[in-house]
């Protein structure tokens, strides 16, 4: 495809390219994907434009729902994030749910101070900060600010969860057809997932199992 300057221009250009090559692959892809929806997983991730879940994990369209947001937060308050949890959980039926944060996030980095970044970042990342206060020791003793930047996005994964395991809908879905939460990282790096373990309880498998 022809390099094109302006950056609208290479999106639908792009997009042609993809229809293309999609049907050549499979003429009934796109017919099939308006038959409906059946995802088996939910993806709370960040929105970093280099992370589409899509394609790191290549898969397909269809395959994954996802919900994105700065630094892959997931707040009692947040109605956005709530409704994409009902709407997969309840009505798609997921079977497992993802929360993916990342190295060299902005918001985790941004988490390691208290630098004013406006009002509405301030307080979107302010549960983040207070995660940074809360483990301020364990922190400190971290070699550089890249490591202390991976471990708060490691503990913002554990405080999301967290909060899923409260949301009515994941609560009912653990209880009565086994749905699981599973936290990961994924190294910009190196292009992989690395999955979390849960920080107490069952071990293995970055299994959370709603009590």
């Amino acid at each position: 495809m022809t390099a094109l300057a302006d950056p609208i221009d290479r999106i639908v250009a792009g997009n042609r390219v993809f229809a293309q090559k999609t049907s050549e692959a499979n003429p009934n892809a796109f017919l099939d994907l308006t038959k409906g929806q059946w995802p088996e997983i939910l993806w709370v991730g960040c929105a970093d434009s280099r992370i589409p879940e899509t394609t790191v994990c290549d898969s397909l369209p269809g395959d994954i729902f996802v919900h994105r947001n700065i630094a892959n937060c997931v707040h009692p308050d947040d109605v956005s994030a709530a409704s994409v949890v009902e709407y997969a959980v309840t009505h798609l039926g997921v079977k497992k749910v993802v929360v993916c944060g990342h190295t060299k996030c902005g918001g985790a980095i941004a988490s390691l101070s208290d630098a004013d970044l406006g009002t509405t970042l301030n307080t979107w990342l302010h549960p983040v900060r207070e995660l940074r206060r809360k483990h301020k020791v364990e922190l400190e003793k971290l070699p550089d600010n890249d490591a202390r930047a991976v471990r708060v996005a490691e503990l913002n994964v554990h405080q999301a969860i967290d909060v899923l395991k409260q949301h009515p809908a994941v609560r009912k879905a653990a209880s009565e057809r086994g749905l699981t939460l599973h936290g990961m990282i994924y190294d910009l790096g190196k292009g992989q997932l690395r999955v979390l373990e849960e920080i107490v309880g069952r071990k293995g498998h970055g299994l959370w199992s709603p009590g």
